[in-house]
């Protein structure tokens, strides 16, 4: 029996891939650095098979990220796979800064913030 398609497994989903997205240059993913602000699961109301779109409000770790290209595009490609979701918008904001206390206690330990 398939899984059913919901608004909540679509951002459950979400989280679990942006978790899969590392920075290269730091052995730690979006998610647990704090580099995502938000995350915005819609209807499109036109799709059947792919009800939902995904929107994402995030920043880097440095305006001039070098790995920036590479990790919108891996965040990109990631959540256009999850089964549902149609469309993809990936909005890179620079307010609020990016601040080491944004990242997850598990990150801090990783980076030896702690």
């Amino acid at each position: 029996m398939a899984e059913e398609i919901t608004k909540y497994s679509i951002e459950e989903k979400t989280v679990e891939y942006l978790k899969t997205v590392f920075d290269p240059e730091i052995p730690v993913n979006v998610w647990d650095l704090g580099m995502i602000y938000k995350i915005d699961v819609t209807e499109n109301g036109e799709d059947a098979d792919k009800p939902f779109n995904i929107d994402v409000d995030m920043t880097f770790t440095a305006p001039n990220c070098p790995a920036a290209d590479f990790i919108l595009e891996d965040i990109q490609q990631k959540l256009e796979g999850i089964h549902g979701v149609k469309a993809v918008n990936v909005n890179v904001v620079f307010e609020p800064e990016w601040t080491k206390d944004m990242m997850s206690e598990e990150a801090k330990l990783d980076l030896g913030f702690m």
